[in-house]
C-alpha cells in the first residue's frame, strides 16, 4: 500500500473539494461574507442573484429549496457558534467531506465489484478508457429512470455534455445506494447536491486523481488492498486541520468540533491484531483450549505458566467462558474512528463462527446483529466505520445488502430541547426520557466518557413507547405535530446510542483519543475533574478507566494509549486502583515512532477480575524492529519479553509498570533506602518571568554580582544584586552549567512582590547541593553545585542533611544504574523531584571513602575544564597562553592536557561504574564501560576527519578551528579591556576603569573597533589583533602564528591576513552570538550586505555617546576613504592602457560605490539615534538594551546593529 500516494491525494482532495464547494456556494450568492438576497424581479419558480458577474445568476426548481435549506443550516450553525463566518466554513467543510466519503466508498465498491448494479461509476473495466462505464452504458445500471430522466440522458449524450451526464448519474447512484447503505448515502436531494461540482474529464479533478493517483490494488481486498485504506484516507484527510490546531497558541483551547481531527490516529493493523487476538481471541481460546484458531493469529501470546492457586482461579473463569456461544460475545470499540478494529474483529468472529459450524453467510449476518458494537463522537468517522463493517460483511455474504441490517454502531448526538406537551405523551417513560435528555445534553462533547444512569431495560421501555407514539401519529390517533416530530427525531438516536453505551461487553477494544485536559474547553475539563479525578490529566487515561468499566465480569479490555500512565505520578492513583481491582494479562510497550507518532505508546489488556499473582505477558517493540511498518518477528524475545506478576510493581514507589526490572532491581527497592530519607530533595524557585529576573552572568556589571554569598544577610551587607541561579542546562556531568544569575537584591524583594512567582524551600538557598535538570532528553546527568546561589524549578537539587555524603550520591548518580532505574520510575524526558526521592540507595561502608575520593577527582577535572572557557565566571586566561613561543606548540600542549583530562575522567567514571554495579549486583545487566560520546569534558582534534565514531555526538568535542576561534575571542576581549595580559580573570566588566591593569597591551581607547574588507586603517580589528598577537608571542614568530590561525580558520583569502580579515568580517559575530547564547557582549555595527561599515564595541564600555562617536570618528572617516578610493579607480580607468587593469578597477569602483551609498544610508539611521544619546543599563540585560539603543526618540525602530 502506497501510503505516500494516499496521503498526497487525501490532503490535496480536501483542499480541492473545499475550494470547489466554496466556489459553487459563491455562484448562488452565499459566501463567508454573507448571503445575497434574491433580486426584486425574482418569481416563485425563478430566483435571480447579483454576485458581481456580468449577468445575474439564476436558479430554479428544486435548486431554490436546496438553497433555502443551505441558508437555514448555516443560520442554525451560526446560532451554535455565534459567528457567521465560522458557521459558513463548518458547513463547507461538512459538505466537502460528505462527497469525499461517498467518492471513496464508491471507488472501493466498484474495485471490489460490490456495487449493486455491477457497473463501474468512477472508472472503466477497460483501463485505457477514461469515461466511466456508467456514462458509457447508463441504462445498464438498473436505476429507475423516469421518462424525463431518460430523455435528459439521451440529450446529454447527443450533445456530448458528458460531465453533466456524469453528475446526474453520480447523484442517481448515491440515491440508489441509499437503499443499501442509508447511513453513508443519505438522500442527496438537499443542499449538498446543490454544492456538488464533479467532473471525470478534468485531469486535475477529484475523480480523475482518485482513479489514477492511488493504485487500484490498494482498494482491492483480493490483492494487497485492505479495508484499512478507508482509515488511512480519513486520517490523512485530517492532516491539515490537525496541523493548524496543533500550531495554535497553548492558551487557546481546542473547540468541540476540532477534537476528532486533532485526536485522529489510525491504528496500524498489526497493533489492531495484537489487541483483538489477546482479548477476544483469548476468551475464545480459554473457552476452547484445544481449538486450533490461535495458529491463525500472528500476535497472540500464550499465557505464562502459572502457580497452582492462579491456575485454579483461571479454571473457574474458563468454566464461565464455556457457557458463551459465538452470538453471546459482544465486542465494542467506544472510539471506533473509521472502524479498523471492528473490521479485524469481524474476521476473528468469522473464524470463531466457522469453527462452530456456521456458514460464512449466516455468520456475517449474526456478527452484524449480535457481536459488533461501536461509538464515536464524529459523524464522519461513524459513516466510515459503518461502511467498513458493511463492506467486510459483503466480503463474506454477497446478499448482505438486501437484508437491510442496521449495524450496532452510532455517533453521539447531544439532546435538544423538546416541549413538555410532547414529553407528556409518554405516559410510562416520561421520567426516563427526561433523564436521558438531561444526561445527553453534551453527549457530542463527552462521547464515550458520558455517564448514563439509566438501565438497558429503561431504554428498551422508552424505545417501545416511542414506537407506540410514532404508530399513533401514523394512524392519526395523535396529530402529525411539529412538537412530536422534534420529540421523536431527538429521542430515537439518543436511545440508540444510549442502549449501545449502557450495556456490558465481553470485550472492549479501542485506540482512544490522546489529548491533555489542559487543551480542552472549560466544560469538558470540569466534567473530567468531577467524573475521572484520578485520570483527568489526559483523555486516553479516562478512556482506559471507562473501557474497563464497560466490560462484564471476566470480560477483557484492550487499549493502545500513551505510555505515560505507566509511571507518571499524575496517574498513580489510577494505576494503583487498576492493578488492585483488575488483572493485567498482556502488555506491549512501544517506543517513539512505532505508531508513527513522536512519543511512546503501550497496549494494555485487562481482565475485569482480580487474580492475585497472575503472571502477565509483557514485551516491547522498538522502532528499529519494524520492517514495512510491522515487527520483523513477534514477540522479539530479547526486547524485554517477560512474564511476571504485577505484585512485583508494588515494591517500587508509585507502582510504575516497570515490567523489565530485574530481580536485583526489585531487591534494591526492597532493601535500599529511599533517597528522600538520605538527602533533602527540593524543587526550586519559579520566577514566573525569567526575562525580567534572570540574566546570563556576563550581561551585567560584575561588581554588582556576588558568587559566594553565605546567606541573604551577607548579600545585603555587601550591597550586591545578582547571585548564581541553577537552571539546569545541557547535559553535563560533575561540574558546570554556571550560566545564570537571579536578581536577589534586598533578599529577593522584587520577586517576592511579583504575584505569580513561587518561592519554595527558602531555607535551602545559598547551600551546596547536587543538581540535575528537569529535562533529561540528552540522558540523565547530575552535577555538584557550590554554595552561594538559588536553584530553579527546572534545576532541581538535593541537599546534605547529615545522613550521607553528597559526593557518595553524586558518584552513584553518575553511573548507568541511575539512568536504568530512573527510566523505570519515569521514562519521559522530565525527571521530577518525586522520581529522585524514590531512588533506592544501597551503601557499602567499606567502599565509601574510595568512592568519595574518585568523585573529588572527577569534580577537579570537570571544574578545570569548565573554567578553561571564557563563559565561566572563574575563567582566568586563555589556555593557549601556556608559556610556549608559538601557537602550534601552545595548541599541541593544550590538546595534550585536555585529552589527558578526558581520558582520566573516563577511567574514573568506569571505576565508579564497577564499584556500584557490584554493590547493586547488576553485573549481568550493566557493564562499566563508558562511551566517549558520554564524557562531558572537552576533547580536542585537529579537524573533523579525526573525530572517531565512538565520540560522535559528544557536545564537548573541539577542533583546532574551535580552539583558534576561542583564542581570537579572547584577543578581542583584550582589545576591549575585558581581559588583560597582566591580570587573571576579568579586568573590566563594568564599574571603574583601572589603567594599571594594562601594561603589556593597551586596549582600544574609545570602544570602537572598525572591521573593513580591505586594509584601510591601522587600528582596525586586524591591525589591533596583530599588535596583540605580537605582544603575546613576540615579533619573531608572528608570521608563523598568523599562518597557523589562518590555516585553522579555513576562510577564503589569498594571504593569512585576508583570511583572518574575512573571518572577522563574516563569521566572528555569528560565533560570538552562538557561544554567548544570543546575548552578545560585543556588538557589531553593521550597515548591510555590502559590508560598507562594520565595527565592534563592548557593551560594558557603552556610553550615551557611543553611537555618535562611532558615526563621526569612524563612519565618516570610512566614507572619505571610499571617495578617495573611487577617485583612484577613476584615474586608473582613464589613464591605463591595460584592459585587465581597467576591468579590475571598474569592478572595484562598482563595489566601492555600493559601499559608499550603503554608508550614506546608514549615516542617516545613525544620525537619528546619535542625537538621542541613548545610554544602557546593564541590569536590563542584552535583549532589552539591544532593542533600546536601536529605538529613536519617537519610538521608531532603526536597525544599526547586526541581527542576533
Amino acid at each position: 500500500m502506497d501510503k505516500t500516494a494516499i496521503k498526497n491525494f487525501a490532503v490535496w482532495a480536501r483542499d480541492k473539494l473545499i475550494s470547489d464547494v466554496r466556489y459553487k456556494a459563491g455562484m448562488i450568492g452565499i459566501t463567508e461574507n454573507g448571503i445575497a438576497d434574491k433580486l426584486p424581479q425574482s418569481t416563485k419558480d425563478l430566483h435571480f442573484f447579483d454576485i458581481g458577474t456580468k449577468d445575474y445568476v439564476e436558479i430554479s426548481g428544486k435548486e431554490i429549496s436546496q438553497r433555502n435549506d443551505l441558508i437555514r443550516i448555516i443560520k442554525q450553525k451560526e446560532k451554535e457558534t455565534g459567528n457567521y463566518k465560522e458557521a459558513f466554513n463548518q458547513i463547507v467543510e461538512e459538505v466537502a467531506y460528505t462527497w469525499f466519503n461517498r467518492l471513496i466508498a464508491i471507488r472501493f465498491m466498484e474495485v471490489n465489484d460490490y456495487l449493486p448494479s455491477g457497473v463501474r461509476v468512477l472508472s472503466s473495466d477497460n483501463k485505457e478508457k477514461i469515461e466511466p462505464d456508467f456514462v458509457t452504458h447508463p441504462f445498464d445500471t438498473y436505476f429507475d429512470f423516469t421518462a424525463d430522466e431518460k430523455d435528459k440522458i439521451i440529450e446529454l449524450k447527443v450533445d456530448n455534455k458528458l460531465d453533466e451526464l456524469f453528475r446526474l448519474l453520480f447523484i442517481k447512484e448515491c440515491n440508489h445506494l441509499n437503499k443499501f447503505l442509508p447511513e453513508l448515502f443519505e438522500k442527496t436531494n438537499d443542499y449538498s447536491e446543490l454544492l456538488l461540482t464533479i467532473s471525470f474529464t478534468d485531469r486535475d479533478g477529484i475523480v480523475y486523481r482518485l482513479v489514477n493517483d492511488i493504485d487500484e490494488d490498494d482498494f482491492n481486498v483480493e490483492k494487497e488492498g485492505q479495508i484499512e485504506i478507508i482509515g488511512w484516507l480519513y486520517q490523512y484527510y485530517n492532516t491539515v486541520p490537525k496541523e493548524l490546531i496543533n500550531a495554535r497558541p497553548k492558551s487557546v483551547k481546542i473547540k468541540i468540533q476540532d477534537i476528532p481531527a486533532v485526536t485522529q490516529l489510525f491504528t496500524p493493523e498489526w497493533i489492531v491484531k495484537y489487541m483483538v487476538e489477546n482479548s477476544l481471541g483469548r476468551i475464545w481460546q480459554n473457552r476452547e483450549p484445544s481449538n486450533s484458531l490461535k495458529s491463525n493469529w500472528d500476535y497472540y501470546l500464550d499465557e505464562a505458566e502459572q502457580e497452582p492457586e492462579v491456575s485454579a482461579k483461571l479454571d473457574e473463569i474458563k468454566k464461565i467462558y464455556k457457557n458463551l456461544n459465538p452470538e453471546n460475545i459482544k465486542l465494542i470499540d467506544p472510539c471506533m474512528g473509521s472502524g479498523h478494529i471492528l473490521v479485524y474483529a469481524f474476521d476473528v468472529f468469522m473464524q470463531i463462527y466457522e469453527s462452530c459450524g456456521y456458514t460464512q453467510r449466516d455468520a456475517a449476518v449474526s456478527i452484524l446483529e449480535n457481536n459488533l458494537y461501536g461509538l464515536d463522537i464524529d459523524k464522519r468517522a461513524y459513516q466510515l466505520a459503518y461502511f467498513a463493517v458493511m463492506m467486510k460483511a459483503r466480503q463474506y455474504n454477497r446478499r448482505i445488502f438486501e437484508k437491510r441490517i442496521e449495524p450496532n454502531l452510532s455517533y453521539f448526538k447531544s439532546s435538544e430541547s423538546v416541549s413538555s406537551f410532547a414529553l407528556n405523551q409518554l405516559e410510562k417513560t416520561k421520567d426516563i426520557a427526561s433523564i436521558l435528555l438531561d444526561e445527553s445534553r453534551y453527549a457530542d462533547e463527552y462521547g464515550s466518557l458520558l455517564n448514563i444512569s439509566l438501565s438497558y431495560d429503561d431504554l428498551n421501555n422508552l424505545e417501545e413507547e416511542l414506537k407506540s407514539l410514532e404508530d399513533k401519529i401514523k394512524k392519526s390517533i395523535l396529530p402529525d405535530d411539529m412538537e412530536f416530530d422534534i420529540l421523536l427525531t431527538t429521542l430515537k438516536p439518543l436511545v440508540k446510542q444510549a442502549k449501545i453505551f449502557v450495556r456490558k461487553y465481553e470485550v472492549v477494544v479501542t485506540n482512544p483519543p490522546y489529548l491533555g485536559s489542559n487543551a480542552v474547553g472549560a466544560r469538558l475539563s470540569d466534567y473530567l475533574k468531577t467524573n475521572f479525578p484520578d485520570s483527568k490529566a489526559d483523555l486516553f487515561a479516562c478512556f482506559l478507566e471507562k473501557g474497563i468499566s464497560m466490560t462484564s465480569v471476566n470480560g477483557m479490555s484492550a487499549m493502545v494509549t500513551m505510555q505515560s500512565w505507566m509511571f507518571l505520578s499524575s496517574f498513580e492513583k489510577m494505576r494503583k486502583r487498576l492493578l488492585k481491582k483488575h488483572t493485567l494479562t498482556n502488555f506491549m510497550h512501544m517506543n517513539n515512532m512505532v505508531m508513527g507518532i513522536a512519543f511512546g505508546t503501550a497496549v494494555s489488556v485487562f481482565l475485569n477480575n482480580r487474580i492475585r499473582n497472575y503472571k502477565g505477558t509483557y514485551n516491547a517493540i522498538k522502532y528499529e524492529d519494524l520492517i514495512d511498518n510491522k515487527p520483523r518477528a513477534f514477540p522479539i524475545k530479547e526486547n524485554r519479553f517477560v512474564q511476571i506478576s504485577t505484585e512485583d510493581f508494588s515494591k517500587i514507589p508509585g507502582q510504575p509498570i516497570a515490567y523489565w526490572a530485574s530481580k536485583n532491581i526489585f531487591k534494591a527497592f526492597e532493601n535500599g533506602k529511599k533517597m528522600e530519607t538520605l538527602l533533602d530533595v527540593k524543587q526550586g524557585l519559579a520566577t514566573a518571568d525569567n526575562n525580567r529576573f534572570l540574566r546570563l552572568w556576563y550581561e551585567v556589571e560584575i561588581d554588582n554580582c556576588k558568587f559566594d554569598s553565605v546567606n541573604a544577610e551577607d548579600l545585603i551587607e555587601n550591597g550586591k544584586k545578582w547571585i548564581p541561579y541553577n537552571k539546569g542546562g545541557q547535559r553535563r556531568q560533575w561540574y558546570g552549567n554556571y550560566d545564570y544569575l537571579v536578581n536577589w537584591e534586598n533578599d529577593g524583594y522584587e520577586i517576592r512582590n511579583f504575584n505569580r512567582a513561587v518561592i519554595r524551600n527558602q531555607e535551602y538557598h545559598f547551600k551546596e547541593a547536587i543538581t540535575w535538570g528537569l529535562i533529561t532528553s540528552g540522558g540523565f546527568s547530575i552535577r555538584y553545585r557550590t554554595g552561594g546561589g538559588i536553584h530553579d524549578v527546572s534545576g532541581m537539587s538535593a541537599f546534605y542533611n547529615g545522613s550521607i555524603s553528597l559526593k557518595y550520591i553524586l558518584g552513584l548518580m553518575s553511573t548507568p544504574i541511575a539512568d536504568k532505574i530512573f527510566k523505570m520510575l519515569n521514562p519521559t524526558i522530565n525527571l521530577q523531584v518525586g522520581d529522585f526521592k524514590n531512588f533506592p540507595v544501597l551503601t557499602d561502608d567499606n567502599k565509601e571513602s574510595k568512592i568519595v575520593e574518585i568523585v573529588e577527582q572527577c569534580l577537579d577535572i570537570s571544574k578545570t575544564d569548565w573554567d578553561s572557557f571564557e563563559t565561566s565566571w572563574d575563567f582566568s586566561r586563555h589556555p593557549l597562553l601556556n608559556g610556549e613561543t608559538t601557537l602550534q606548540k601552545s595548541f599541541e600542549k593544550y590538546m595534550l592536557e585536555t585529552n589527558s583530562r578526558f581520558d582520566s575522567l573516563k577511567v574514573n567514571e568506569e571505576e565508579l561504574n564497577r564499584i556500584f554495579i557490584d554493590i547493586y549486583g547488576l553485573e549481568d545487566e550493566l557493564t562499566p564501560e563508558v562511551s566517549d560520546k558520554d564524557i562531558t569534558v572537552a576533547k580536542i582534534f585537529n579537524d573533523q576527519d579525526d573525530i572517531y565514531d565512538d565520540i560522535k555526538g559528544n557536545a564537548y568535542i573541539l577542533t583546532k578551528e574551535d580552539v583558534v576561534k576561542s583564542f581570537i575571542s579572547y584577543a578581542v576581549g583584550c582589545i576591549f579591556g575585558r581581559y588583560s595580559l597582566d591580570v587573571e580573570g576579568l579586568a573590566y566588566a563594568g564599574g571603574d576603569w583601572d589603567d594599571s591593569k594594562y601594561q603589556t597591551f593597551i586596549p582600544d581607547n574609545d570602544n570602537c573597533v572598525p572591521i573593513t574588507d580591505t586594509e584601510y586603517l591601522e587600528d582596525d580589528i586586524v591591525g589591533l589583533f596583530s599588535a596583540w598577537l605580537k605582544k603575546v608571542y613576540g615579533k619573531e614568530t608572528f608570521e608563523e602564528n598568523l599562518d597557523f590561525i589562518a590555516d585553522a580558520l579555513g576562510t577564503r583569502g589569498n594571504t593569512s591576513r585576508e583570511k583572518i580579515r574575512n573571518y572577522f568580517l563574516k563569521d566572528f559575530i555569528k560565533d560570538h552570538n552562538r557561544i554567548y547564547k544570543k546575548r552578545p557582549i560585543y556588538w557589531m555595527f553593521d550597515s548591510g550586505r555590502n559590508d560598507g561599515f562594520k565595527a565592534l564595541c563592548y557593551i560594558h564600555r557603552w556610553t550615551e555617546d557611543t553611537i555618535g562617536h562611532m558615526r563621526v570618528e569612524y563612519l565618516h572617516r570610512i566614507q572619505r576613504i571610499y571617495e578617495n578610493e573611487i577617485n583612484q579607480m577613476d584615474n586608473i580607468i582613464e589613464q591605463s592602457s591595460n584592459n585587465r587593469e581597467i576591468s579590475r578597477a571598474t569592478k572595484t569602483k562598482t563595489k566601492l560605490q555600493k559601499q559608499l551609498q550603503e554608508t550614506k544610508d546608514y549615516d542617516v539611521k545613525m544620525g537619528h539615534l546619535a542625537n538621542a544619546r541613548i545610554g544602557i543599563d546593564l541590569d536590563d540585560g542584552v535583549k532589552v538594551n539591544y532593542e533600546k539603543v536601536q529605538t529613536a526618540s519617537d519610538g521608531k525602530k532603526i536597525q544599526i546593529l547586526a541581527k542576533i
